[in-house]
């Protein structure tokens, strides 16, 4: 064989071998598409249960809160009832944030631009984050609630200070962490304590694939 033909069947060999890495990298990109796919799809039964939860929980607690505003409230004890009030209110906020990530979830197509994809996991992370910062907010009603009126007339100074103590305590865990749950803290040890299951890990392998993907097509 001579010189000439070396260099065409080198070539040729050389050209399928590009061919072959850039139909595997296309399809290695798809498969991540599905992958991302099927992260994202598997959040909606967890939000979806935690939705309808919400809902029936919320709804039997504002029609108790509305009985008791409008045909019991000078009988009524005031700790309970705003206590109960704040509660059901940011319980609320929250299933409207969760109403939100459904929504967007439902949205996503990984058939559309990696950047629009992109953007609506971002949203969907932010969401997330708002949902818990929301909820934790929670914590100091859950001390006040069965509080009443013989306190002030039975307690002693030790049993107040201590009741206080808890609901201080309970009120400045629900701040810090309002103000600490943020993205910035995610490799955190309490973050990751927080942040596990269906509601989180599917979201953050989604964004990591879709990170992957863009580098791929920058490079290309």
């Amino acid at each position: 064989m001579d010189e000439l033909a070396l260099k065409k069947l080198w070539q040729a060999s050389n050209e399928k071998l590009e061919m072959n890495l850039a139909i595997n990298k296309i399809n290695s990109m798809e498969i991540s598409k599905l992958k991302v796919h099927h992260f994202i799809s598997s959040m909606k039964p967890v939000k979806i249960f935690t939705l309808l939860v919400g809902i029936g929980w919320v709804g039997f607690g504002a029609t108790v809160l509305a009985r008791i505003y409008s045909s019991a409230f000078t009988e009524a004890n005031k700790f309970f009832l705003f206590s109960a009030t704040i509660q059901v209110g940011l319980t609320a906020i929250a299933l409207l944030f969760y109403l939100y990530q459904l929504i967007l979830i439902y949205q996503v197509d990984i058939s559309e631009a990696i950047l629009q994809t992109q953007e609506k996991l971002a949203r969907l992370k932010s969401s997330t984050l708002w949902v818990a910062r929301i909820l934790f907010l929670q914590l100091p009603v859950w001390t006040t609630f069965w509080w009443n009126n013989s306190m002030f007339q039975e307690w002693n100074l030790f049993q107040w200070a201590f009741v206080i103590l808890v609901t201080l305590s309970f009120t400045f865990v629900a701040l810090w962490l309002f103000f600490n749950i943020k993205y910035e803290n995610r490799n955190k040890q309490w973050f990751q304590f927080i942040f596990v299951g269906k509601e989180w890990k599917p979201l953050m392998q989604s964004m990591d694939l879709l990170q992957q993907i863009g580098d791929f097509k920058d490079e290309n």
